[in-house]
């Protein structure tokens, strides 16, 4: 079952708009019998989707169809992770709707997992953000007090939670405040994965950037043998996890779907490396033509961002200045690859598997589970590809209408399906091509040659290198990975192309 992903196509769909996003319909196995009074495609697409993993076949159709109860026990904790990273996009005042997990996917599981539960345990929707997105207005677009609010009414132990332990104020690009924040009320779990890392012989010790002016932060917890990560209580201590990324590409890894999405458990993102300082002729990989305008350009960063900290008020207006005068200079990030926003990077990979192990393997006393498969905490993934982003992604993509929702019991087997289905080779992806291939604590077993997709379209029933190029949706990369994460078939048009 972990080979094999199910895809539910949807040509057309789109996102109902008034939460908390009941059904149309009322479906025999629903554990409520509220419904909505406009359609939700939604709903309809992450039903079928259930259905074609073949869960439960016998009730299928009847009152008693229950898809997740091989997965998920009544009176467990489940921990619901969306990609909450913005709530904004910055060209199109609805781009969120392309950048987030939508409220009425979260809405769509959220009834199967509680069916699975039988109405005992809980469930908690919870993410970390960038740390400059305000979750109240997430909660705002995404209508998470109405999904909430629904369910409490039934009784149900169902809540939201924000996992950042800070929220910054981001002004022209410079934060100019940083506000405490309750943070998990579970806590937080130092684990450190030392020689199982993935990061164990690379390269770039002690000179990691991570996600906060104090670089010095990220190398103390990965150098001398250790590497550590701080990562959210209710995602360890949860007995099943089930991811619920956005379908996206991504800056620094390619693409963003579950593997990726695990950035959003992590307690502090300053223990988290994104990048190696220096260019690849100085064994970094922040830009591929790494040369004297970019070593100029870090050196003014750093001491502008020290300005910023240590001189509250004038240091952030200083920093806004120079950042105009930058982006005239330098060029701007959306434009020029830097901060290892390219096909190089091999720093953000090696972390987000890091993660990925550590959910999967971790106790809540940051000891390690034995190195087995029978030993992983259950993690399953749905993915909302409704809308989904290209491009410039994760926070700047443009829409792609893929009216897709996809299903697996394993983040690897799925992000492999999704890389396919988006017209990419995951063979030139390293988070992809890398998550089969772990050293010790293992995300999967077998290649990513070897897993199949169940589908209503028939062109992808089948294993996934021999879905055909022309039925995938031929996603654009974001500019730093363009001719490098295409399929032959894909770069060869590409090229074609004037």
């Amino acid at each position: 079952i972990g080979r094999q992903v199910s895809v539910w196509s949807s040509p057309g769909a789109d996102y109902p708009e008034i939460g908390p996003f009941s059904p149309h319909e009322d479906y025999p196995e629903r554990p409520s019998s509220v419904t909505g009074t406009t359609p939700n495609p939604v709903y309809d697409a992450v039903r079928n989707c259930l259905r074609l993993t073949g869960l439960d076949k016998v009730n299928c159709g009847t009152r008693l169809w229950n898809p997740l109860q091989a997965l998920i026990r009544p009176g467990e904790t489940v921990l619901l992770k969306p990609n909450f990273v913005k709530e904004y996009h910055p060209r199109d005042p609805n781009g969120w709707r392309y950048v987030v997990t939508h409220g009425s996917v979260i809405r769509a599981i959220s009834d199967y997992v509680w069916k699975a539960l039988e109405g005992k345990g809980k469930v908690r929707v919870a993410d970390a953000p960038q740390t400059d997105s305000s979750f109240r207005a997430l909660s705002e677009v995404l209508q998470l007090d109405a999904i909430r609010d629904f369910y409490r009414g039934l009784g149900l132990d169902f809540d939201f939670v924000d996992l950042r332990k800070e929220e910054w104020e981001n002004q022209g690009g410079v934060i100019v405040s940083r506000r405490s924040l309750a943070g998990d009320p579970e806590g937080y779990v130092k684990c450190d994965l030392a020689d199982s890392s993935e990061f164990v012989d690379h390269q770039g010790s002690g000179r990691y950037y991570g996600a906060d002016y104090d670089d010095g932060e990220v190398n103390r917890h990965h150098s001398g043998g250790r590497h550590e990560y701080l990562l959210s209580g209710s995602a360890i201590k949860a007995d099943v996890v089930v991811s619920i990324p956005k379908l996206k590409t991504h800056k620094k890894a390619g693409i963003t779907v579950s593997l990726k999405n695990l950035v959003g458990i992590n307690g502090d993102k300053n223990w988290l490396p994104h990048h190696t300082e220096a260019g690849k002729s100085f064994r970094g990989d922040e830009s591929p033509d790494y040369g004297w305008k970019h070593m100029i350009e870090r050196r003014a960063v750093r001491r502008l961002r020290a300005l910023s900290l240590s001189l509250p008020g004038l240091g952030p207006w200083l920093h806004q200045q120079a950042r105009r005068t930058g982006k005239q200079v330098f060029g701007d990030t959306e434009e020029v690859i830097r901060s290892g926003n390219w096909w190089g990077n091999d720093t953000t990979w090696r972390m987000c598997l890091d993660l990925n192990k550590i959910l999967l393997y971790g106790n809540p006393d940051g000891t390690l589970r034995e190195p087995v498969a029978s030993a992983r905490k259950r993690h399953f993934v749905l993915v909302d590809g409704i809308i989904a982003g290209q491009g410039r992604g994760p926070m700047n993509p443009d829409p792609v209408p893929a009216g897709v929702i996809a299903f697996g019991v394993n983040p690897a087997s799925v992000d492999a399906a999704c890389a396919c289905l988006m017209g990419l080779d995951a063979d030139r992806i390293p988070i992809v091509r890398q998550a089969f291939k772990c050293r010790h604590f293992s995300i999967a077993e077998w290649d990513w040659r070897d897993v199949r997709v169940v589908s209503n379209k028939s062109e992808w029933n089948s294993l996934l290198p021999d879905i055909p190029y022309h039925a995938t949706f031929h996603f654009e990369p974001h500019f730093g990975w363009k001719g490098h994460v295409e399929t032959k078939v894909g770069q060869a048009m590409a090229n074609a192309c004037p």
